[in-house]
């Protein structure tokens, strides 16, 4: 059974799901954007079996707080500064990541600087190369060397309602995707104030790009076990991304599903028996 539970870090509440017994194997399923832990609505069920889950929200995403931009600090850093707090106070020692676009930088960050709490990472669309980076990938370097305020209004044309529709459904199955998540994605982005907060993080995506090498020496120096489990039709993260990860860690395991970005909306039995299978 999926319970769902609140935690105050720093006078930021936390909102998680959590699911299956203490004593199996903790992973930590961190969601991407614009979305949040109700994208693992499915694929907790199938994992509670095998291990000990949890999927928070971060500070602006989801039922997590969303406090104001002038009391908090909309950055990958502190977005995984907030996360890392949020495990400690868990008492989460050691744990499996499920990473997934935005999940991939934050999700980093503490693999990188907590090598030893690590027991395996499954990688779903989270990319750590440039090689992995799609086509608008060009536009955005552009816009994070020259952030005229024209191009920042522009840029939020990346949750707009369509936009989100398209990041679920292109490169799907036909007829394959509900609704259910990008229409609560929908939802989340008419708060008020959730503009600017996206904002603010789209241009800071940079600072992940520019740790993507820090990322990779910590593939190579550590070693962990790692599965990219990709939807090969994902225009945003490109299938090089997954197959990039050979390249510092020779044993990483690499599969792909006739998905796209959101690629659990359609294939997630699929994704799930993959994980299953690796973790054995």
């Amino acid at each position: 059974m999926t319970t769902y539970k609140k935690l105050d870090v720093d006078g930021v509440k936390i909102f998680y799901r959590e699911a299956g017994a203490v004593d199996k194997p903790t992973m930590i399923l961190f969601h991407g954007f614009p979305s949040s832990s109700h994208m693992f609505r499915d694929l907790i069920p199938m994992l509670e079996d095998k291990f000990h889950l949890i999927a928070p929200d971060y500070p602006g995403f989801g039922q997590s707080d969303m406090p104001p931009r002038e009391n908090f600090s909309y950055t990958f850093d502190n977005l995984a500064a907030v996360i890392e707090k949020f495990l400690a106070r868990l008492g989460v020692e050691k744990f499996f990541m499920y990473v997934f676009d935005y999940g991939a930088p934050i999700g980093f960050r503490i693999a990188a600087k907590n090598p030893q709490k690590i027991l395996g990472l499954v990688s779903q669309n989270g990319n750590v190369y440039a090689e992995g980076l799609g086509v608008k990938w060009a536009a955005r370097a552009e816009y994070w060397k020259n952030p005229t305020p024209e191009l920042r209004e522009q840029y939020k044309a990346a949750f707009a309602a369509e936009t989100i529709i398209g990041q679920y459904t292109f490169g799907t199955p036909e007829n394959s995707v509900a609704p259910d998540g990008y229409s609560l994605d929908i939802f989340y982005t008419n708060r008020s104030g959730y503009d600017e907060i996206q904002s603010d993080l789209i241009f800071d995506y940079q600072s992940n790009v520019a740790l993507y090498p820090t990322f990779q020496k910590y593939l190579r120096e550590h070693h962990p076990k790692l599965l990219a489990v990709w939807g090969k039709n994902d225009p945003s993260f490109i299938c090089q991304g997954a197959q990039a990860f050979k390249k510092d860690l020779p044993s990483a395991q690499i599969e792909f599903v006739e998905s796209g970005h959101f690629a659990l909306e359609s294939h997630c039995a699929e994704i799930a028996a993959s994980i299953k299978n690796w973790s054995a």
